[in-house]
């Protein structure tokens, strides 16, 4: 299944027509990025860059726009429906349900094998050079050449049985050092920090994999609670175990099917300067001057002919990329489930991509709300209490409560219940002692503190709509005439020249 690895899946896209394969000679520097960053914007085909400059023994291709919008619009979902195994044809609510559909399952432990395809080249010590790597440059202003935009970050609690898979983006400094970002509340910094107070002194092992089994990598985007393994996840997700191998110079084990694994020790003592990096809402902040763990490099593994997938985050209005696509349709999905776990009548959570994930649309069911004989500062005090204080709500900064006549994947529903059901102020609710975002640009570069606080919950519903009324017709060719004048004026659509 092209959700197994990342060859299966690039002949998937190859298949659907969606993949340009590029023979000619790109440059790592710029070029790569810049030609990803238009695919995304045009809804272009996923490019494959066969010959990087720089490239030798088998380091490496790279694959842009895993999961960008396909290139055919009656699919636009078809590249995430691929990484899952689903019918091109799905829906973002299918993806929701299948990302979900692991919670209704046991989880199914992975299997250890002897080895695997990213163990056909084995580089150790001082072989090791990531400088002679084709590291692309993603945006004029990033602070260095990033490996680490879509692969996987393994790491293993010191002391509890819990082995972490994350995303985080890590930058070269040096022939086998990187600098990755490990920010809260992201479970790696969670981990980070017990290693640091656990006493032993001991930097902490880790493992990236990159180019992973693409529905490995989707797991490893979704908020899965504290203590989940990913890897049992992926198992109730694929119904069969997925298969690790051993890294070579620490315990953590990685998927087999890999195309490179980098390995080594994460400092819990020395740091860098890392970034600046165009980040998932658009911006490039010239005076970020963040300081960060170094991760040392001690070997690097790969496949023969290696493909590096990669991901250069923009501007979700132009062209959502894997940041808006991968981050936030799996974050959807876990806050649906946290919020229908709570017993409240939910019956879709999106975050629409042209918001750069920030927002995410709650629709409710009006019929169930009604039979709760509550209303807006109770509802809307509770999703935001709940969302808020998950790591599930961890990038959502405005939720808008919608109901069932809004479909809160069309952003063009969403906005119009926000303009004109939810009055300012009376019909917003704030937290403020709740974790914020801090790469939000508001929360970062604006007014006010930057770790907690600046969300807000607004009711798009009007109160009628708490008593299970809908005291208005639409204004809309769907809503506004009977079926007979619909089909009337459908049948003469192509007689009238329209």
């Amino acid at each position: 299944m092209p959700s197994e690895s990342i060859m299966r899946f690039v002949e998937a896209l190859r298949r659907d027509g969606d993949l340009a394969s590029i023979d000619a000679e790109v440059d790592p520097h710029l070029e790569v990025a810049a030609i990803i960053r238009r695919v995304y914007e045009q809804r272009a085909k996923a490019p494959l860059f066969n010959n990087v400059k720089g490239a030798r023994n088998g380091l490496y291709r790279i694959l842009g726009a895993p999961g960008g919008l396909s290139s055919d619009p009656k699919f636009p979902y078809r590249r995430l429906a691929r990484q899952l195994a689903l019918p091109g044809d799905a829906t973002l609510g299918d993806v929701i349900d299948k990302m979900l559909s692991a919670k209704k399952s046991q989880p199914l432990p992975p299997v250890h094998v002897a080895t695997g395809p990213c163990k056909e080249n084995i580089i150790l010590g001082n072989d090791v050079d990531l400088t002679k790597l084709p590291n692309p440059l993603l945006n004029r202003a990033d602070g260095g050449d990033y490996i680490q935009t879509l692969g996987i970050n393994i790491v293993q609690h010191p002391t509890q049985d819990w082995t972490n898979w994350s995303i985080a983006r890590a930058m070269v400094t040096d022939k086998n050092k990187m600098v990755g970002l490990i920010m809260k509340p992201q479970h790696i910094a969670r981990l980070f920090d017990a290693w640091k107070k656990s006493g032993s002194g001991r930097d902490i092992p880790y493992a990236i994999a990159l180019g992973a089994p693409p529905i490995a990598t989707m797991a490893a985007s979704m908020p899965l609670p504290a203590g989940v393994s990913e890897a049992e996840y992926v198992g109730a997700l694929c119904g069969s175990p997925l298969e690790l191998v051993k890294c070579e110079t620490n315990d953590m084990y990685v998927p087999a099917n890999s195309e490179i694994v980098l390995e080594g020790t994460i400092s819990i003592s020395e740091t860098a300067k890392e970034g600046p990096f165009g980040e998932m809402h658009g911006y490039s902040f010239l005076d970020e001057n963040s300081q960060q763990p170094i991760y040392n490099v001690t070997a690097i593994t790969h496949r023969n002919d290696a493909i590096l997938p990669v991901c250069v985050p923009g501007r979700s209005s132009l062209g959502p990329d894997e940041t808006h696509t991968m981050i936030g349709t799996l974050a959807s999905a876990e806050m649906r489930q946290l919020l229908q776990d709570a017993g409240l009548p939910v019956t879709q959570v999106f975050t629409p991509y042209e918001t750069q994930v920030i927002w995410a649309a709650v629709q409710v069911d009006r019929k169930r709300l009604a039979e709760m004989g509550t209303n807006a500062q109770e509802l809307c005090n509770k999703i935001g209490s709940l969302v808020f204080r998950h790591k599930a709500g961890m990038q959502v900064h405005r939720l808008l409560v919608v109901g069932d006549d809004i479909d809160p994947f069309d952003f063009n529903d969403v906005t119009w219940a926000y303009a004109t059901r939810c009055r300012p102020y009376l019909d917003e609710f704030h937290f403020e002692d709740v974790p914020a975002y801090p790469l939000v640009p508001y929360m970062s570069h604006g007014t006010g503190t930057k770790l907690t606080g600046g969300k807000v919950v607004a009711n798009c519903l009007l109160p009628a709509e708490y008593k299970g009324q809908q005291e208005w017709v639409t204004c809309d060719f769907e809503n506004g005439y009977p079926e007979e004048i619909k089909k009337k004026v459908l049948s003469r659509w192509a007689d009238f020249g329209l």
